[in-house]
């Protein structure tokens, strides 16, 4: 795989996580924090925004089975990062330690080339 290659599979895959990730937080904001019409509007935007995910993952230039390595890791990071912002929550050990694992293994599944 090419080094240009790989940069438009991680574009790809940040984009698709970012949607993910963000829908599943205005779907779970919306969920607790919302009623009536800001409730419902606010589920089908979170929705617009899962279906946005799914098609980004499906259009990125890698092989179905190497991409979820890739996105699972993709996923982890951008998860963290959006429930900072959005929940005010910090990561703790435990999750920075299983998250490093997530990450090595994603990379591992990704970019290694059996013999």
């Amino acid at each position: 795989m090419k080094f240009s290659e790989i940069i438009y599979s991680i574009l790809f895959l940040l984009l698709a996580t970012t949607l993910e990730v963000c829908g599943d937080a205005l779907i779970r904001k919306s969920i607790y924090q919302y009623t009536g019409a800001m409730k419902v509007g606010m589920m089908m935007a979170g929705a617009a925004l899962v279906f946005g995910y799914g098609f980004c993952l499906n259009l990125a230039p890698i092989e179905f089975g190497k991409v979820v390595g890739l996105y699972i890791a993709t996923l982890f990071i951008v998860w963290q990062i959006v429930t900072y912002f959005t929940f005010r929550t910090l990561p703790s050990t435990p999750v920075i330690v299983g998250g490093a694992m997530i990450i090595l293994g994603g990379l591992i599944i990704t970019f290694w080339k059996p013999q």
